[in-house]
């Protein structure tokens, strides 16, 4: 593993415990009822799922991670053109974000810092990390 790095997202972590307590104070006031135990646990796991993004590096692949892994991308190294530090806007937001102008997908998870990367297909990534320069320049020696 050439590069590993986790950031965790304080924030989601803050809205998870108020969720949990909101969750734990509607159980101990309403009737049990399994359908609503089952769903709340499900946004909780869902939620839990959010609170880190972990980018790893190895020899042929960049992988982004979520959590504990419900969600992961990889992309080959060979079909990166390019990779650069950026700004993320206010507006773009935090989690998976689909971006029809300026055309990109955005993996962020707190901070407005990220490190876009273009690949040799024209597709645009962003992936939010609070070492930027350190990525930038892991992703550029690997390819």
């Amino acid at each position: 593993m050439n590069y590993k790095h986790t950031q965790i997202g304080y924030l989601i972590l803050f809205v998870l415990l108020a969720v949990i307590i909101l969750f734990g104070s509607i159980l101990v006031q309403a009737e049990f009822n399994s359908i609503i135990l089952i769903t709340m646990i499900l946004i909780v796991i869902i939620v839990a799922s959010f609170a880190s993004l972990t980018v790893m590096i190895d020899k042929k692949y960049l992988t982004i991670k979520f959590g504990y892994g419900i969600y992961k991308k990889r992309f080959l190294l060979k079909d990166i053109s390019s990779a650069r530090m950026v700004k993320n806007q206010w507006y773009y937001g935090w989690g998976i974000r689909v971006w029809l102008w300026p055309r990109m997908i955005i993996y962020n998870i707190s901070g407005f810092d990220a490190v876009e990367i273009s690949m040799k297909d024209k597709k645009i990534y962003r992936i939010g990390t609070d070492e930027p320069q350190r990525l930038e320049q892991e992703i550029l020696q690997s390819i």
